[in-house]
């Protein structure tokens, strides 16, 4: 194995650490990375069939806290805000999107931070606003996940809910971006190939962080998703 894919190995690694810990974070993490030593295209091709098989586990290792009622709102959602990014593409500059729904990231993450009280967003409308507006961040710039992980937290959901919730979602997205590369014959031999090569380095970091999820309490669970989220908001603002 080449110094190449051993980066690669070890950046999935840490990816696939950081979604186990927070149930978030596996593109956010490695896309940028990886694509410091490979190609773009090459990138997204080996996060689009990566991607799948961590949902999958992680799904797996919570599915008893599934909660398919707001999870079928949001994906449902999804769907239809899917094609209404793509027309938004086309019109809108991406750095309003993008640094809108940053600062909105950053002004909650440090508001909840603060202690101060945050509203449950209980209404089912919100579940489906949620999911538009995912939808429509995906189909524009690749980029569902922050409404979803907004919406999860301000629903309250335990830490074990909010990881099986997001991952179902997430695996939803995730088909039929892989099923998209599939069909434009972006998934070579070679993604596959890496994929396979990654498999060890990518167990190392879904175990560990589950190991590092079980020692943290719900208050320390809910600090780490909001710590993530202000980064997240930075990172778009950027």
């Amino acid at each position: 194995m080449n110094a190449p894919w051993i980066a690669a190995a070890a950046i999935l690694a840490l990816a696939a650490f950081t979604q186990s810990l927070t149930g978030f974070g596996l593109a956010l993490v490695s896309m940028p990375l990886l694509s410091m030593v490979m190609s773009l295209p090459q990138a997204t091709a080996l996060v689009a069939v990566v991607s799948l098989g961590v949902e999958v586990v992680i799904l797996w290792q919570h599915r008893a806290h599934l909660r398919w009622q707001p999870v079928r709102r949001l994906i449902f959602a999804s769907w239809v805000g899917v094609p209404l990014g793509v027309v938004l593409l086309r019109r809108l500059p991406e750095t309003w999107m993008l640094h809108g729904l940053g600062a909105l990231l950053v002004a909650y993450g440090l508001y909840a931070l603060s202690g101060k009280p945050l509203p449950t967003l209980q209404r089912p409308g919100w579940g489906w606003a949620a999911g538009l507006t995912a939808g429509a961040l995906g189909g524009a710039y690749n980029t569902s996940g922050p409404p979803v992980i907004l919406y999860g937290h301000a629903r309250g959901w335990p830490p074990q809910a909010f990881k099986a919730n997001l991952q179902a979602f997430f695996l939803a997205s995730s088909s039929m971006v892989f099923g998209a590369h599939l069909v434009a014959g972006d998934i070579s031999v070679a993604t596959w190939a890496q994929a396979a090569a990654a498999l060890p380095a990518l167990a190392l970091g879904l175990w560990a962080g589950h190991r590092a999820a079980a020692f943290l309490p719900p208050d320390g669970f809910r600090k780490v998703v909001l710590a993530a989220l202000v980064l997240l908001g930075l990172k778009m603002l950027w």
